[in-house]
């Protein structure tokens, strides 16, 4: 008889949106759980797939992504952020921005060294960091306004540290970096061996005028930086799987490595379709942020009149809500009697924490949806 074997996730179940998911599915919940949305792909896009397929782009795609992908991505690159990247040496289509991490991960870090990673963070960062044989050093964001505490992170840093992973917008939080953070960063890694894996996935989902401070805007950061991005965000089909990387020659060489042996390519037919939409509709994306928060306000005042108390939401299509006047039980106790008994599906903040702050009753609920489910998730929230 085989033993059985010996995990390399100690720590990893399974992920909380998939339980959340099947919960809310086992009992007819509204789910507002999972952050995907419920209304349509773009027709132009979809469109776009059809002829792609019908075309006969159904093989191997190029290990790099389509060219015309890629050049599609340079140039919208130079329109949003002012610089254009080298479309042969510098951008990498990945079946999502969760290959792209993990690959990013693989690519540079080293077992026994280590990743620092601000709290809460995504699901997805510490286990690929485990899987190199690396350890994740987990600072606190803020717990009321999840600013980050740069001191903290400068005292974390330590001769193993080999990257600082940073996420704007935030999820779950919305939260956003400034133009001061990133100065702040560039100060704090200046003079290391450090890499720097900045996760944009909802870098067009921006609201109240404010401007995403990608790194992609700073050289001195971008020239140690892996930038990734996500076409499921910004166009709705999270199912599609298909995001990039941008980073300089050297450390692209190196993460190509890792990606041709982890996928090797991705969605040929999507590829085709997501160039021509770039090229042919710019102001999908250049609109997306006023698209998502005419939702965020709206949420919002549904949400005030009930017991959940709704946070600031700068960015990203979360809302994240205090559930104190409500309930005392923890987070995901609460989750589940939401789901349960209420009808409406949360995700905790818990899972995103190495160690949740004390007595901290906050719960994401995703507002990506269509204004048919929102109303049926308020009219269950109004009775709490």
């Amino acid at each position: 008889m085989m033993l059985p074997p010996v995990t390399k996730l100690p720590k990893v179940g399974t992920t909380i949106f998939t339980v959340m998911s099947q919960l809310a599915a086992q009992h007819g919940a509204v789910n507002l759980g999972q952050g995907f949305p419920d209304f349509p792909v773009p027709a132009r896009l979809v469109d776009a797939l059809t002829r792609a397929m019908q075309a006969g782009h159904n093989q191997y795609a190029m290990m790099t992504g389509v060219p015309a992908l890629r050049q599609a991505i340079a140039a919208k690159t130079a329109r949003v952020y002012g610089w254009q990247p080298d479309v042969d040496s510098e951008i990498t289509v990945t079946s999502g921005a969760t290959e792209a991490i993990f690959s990013a991960i693989h690519a540079v870090v080293r077992a026994g060294e280590e990743v620092i990673v601000l709290d809460p963070c995504y699901d997805c960062y510490e286990p690929a960091i485990d899987m190199a044989g690396a350890k994740a050093v987990h600072v606190a964001l803020d717990p009321k306004t999840f600013a980050p505490d740069w001191d903290a992170v400068r005292a974390a840093i330590t001769p193993r540290t080999r990257m600082l992973m940073i996420n704007s917008p935030h999820n779950p939080s919305g939260a956003m970096l400034g133009a001061d953070d990133m100065q702040i960063v560039a100060d704090i890694l200046r003079g290391t061996d450090i890499w720097l894996l900045s996760d944009e996935v909802y870098e067009h989902i921006v609201f109240d005028g404010a401007r995403h401070e990608s790194v992609l805007r700073y050289p001195e950061l971008r020239e140690r930086s892996f930038v990734i991005s996500s076409f499921g965000k910004t166009y709705h089909c999270t199912g599609w799987k298909l995001g990039y990387c941008i980073a300089p020659p050297a450390l692209s060489a190196e993460f190509r490595k890792v990606h041709q042996y982890n996928t090797f390519c991705s969605f040929n037919p999507a590829q085709h379709a997501f160039a021509e939409m770039i090229e042919a509709e710019p102001e999908h994306y250049e609109g997306l942020g006023a698209f998502y928060e005419t939702k965020r306000d709206r949420f919002r005042e549904q949400l005030l009149t009930t017991r959940l108390k709704p946070l600031p939401v700068p960015g990203g299509y979360f809302q994240l809500v205090d559930y104190s006047d409500v309930s005392d039980l923890d987070d995901l106790d609460f989750c589940r009697w939401l789901t349960i008994e209420k009808g409406v599906t949360a995700i905790p903040l818990s899972p995103f924490y190495e160690t949740p702050p004390a007595g901290q009753r906050l719960v994401r609920l995703c507002f990506a949806k269509n204004a048919a489910t929102l109303d049926a998730a308020i009219e269950r929230l109004q009775k709490l």
